[in-house]
């Protein structure tokens, strides 16, 4: 998208700094939007400054760990208190976790794929419901996967963490249909991501997506013209 269509919006990224994130805050910054990039690693989200300064966007950088929802609270604060809405979120922070059977998964493990595919989604929706509502035209999307159409052997974690998100967000969705918020899940599909590399090692990377191709698929969700809510989108058929 290279028209300046979401100028003046506010848009919030989690797991900003590498793939579907890092492509979607660039694209929402290309396109004018104020980007509140979150990540884990600093030197990530300055990296990713960097490369939305050389675009001529703006954004406001968030250092964040998602398991400590305390944090994500007092971004809720820093937000009201600066700009008192949020116009778009992004729930893309995720995890894949152990890959084995469910009996040799480490507890620690688990709940830290929890923690972050879905615990980190439920403290965003109740920091920046607010916020949300209080834009004109907000919108929400949250990344979820192929993994939840189907049961695959040794993907438990993962899979549940997803599965579940997806309930959390259409719950959502019934929730805020009568206000001016919609609220949606996509499915990107398979991308030439490090998670995607680390679920299937012997896969050739090349035959896949790029989140830079992706992106560009996810931005017509996010403009205030688009009326859906409580739908889950595929990339593969949009």
């Amino acid at each position: 998208m290279s028209e300046k269509g979401f100028s003046g919006r506010l848009a919030l990224v989690t797991g900003a700094t590498a793939g579907l994130g890092r492509a979607v805050s660039l694209a929402l910054a290309s396109a004018g939007a104020h980007v509140i990039a979150v990540g884990r690693k600093k030197q990530g989200l300055e990296a990713l400054d960097d490369e939305i300064r050389a675009l001529g966007g703006e954004a406001t950088l968030a250092p964040l760990d998602l398991t400590k929802g305390a944090g994500i609270d007092e971004l809720g604060g820093v937000i009201f208190e600066r700009w008192k809405k949020l116009d778009i979120l992004v729930g893309n922070a995720g995890i894949l976790g152990p890959m084995s059977p469910l009996s040799h998964v480490p507890p620690k493990q688990w709940q830290e794929v929890i923690d972050i595919n879905l615990t980190a989604n439920f403290r965003l929706i109740r920091s920046m419901d607010t916020l949300l509502r209080a834009s004109e035209a907000g919108r929400a999307v949250f990344i979820t996967s192929n993994i939840t159409r189907g049961s695959r052997a040794y993907w438990g974690p993962y899979a549940a963490s997803k599965a579940a998100l997806e309930m959390l967000v259409l719950t959502y969705a019934a929730e805020t249909r009568q206000s001016a918020l919609k609220v949606n899940l996509v499915n990107p599909g398979a991308m030439r991501t490090s998670m995607r590399a680390k679920a299937y090692p012997g896969e050739d990377p090349k035959t896949l997506a790029t989140p830079e191709q992706i992106a560009p698929k996810i931005l017509p969700l996010l403009r205030p013209e688009f009326d859906q809510t409580g739908q889950r989108f595929d990339v593969a058929d949009m």
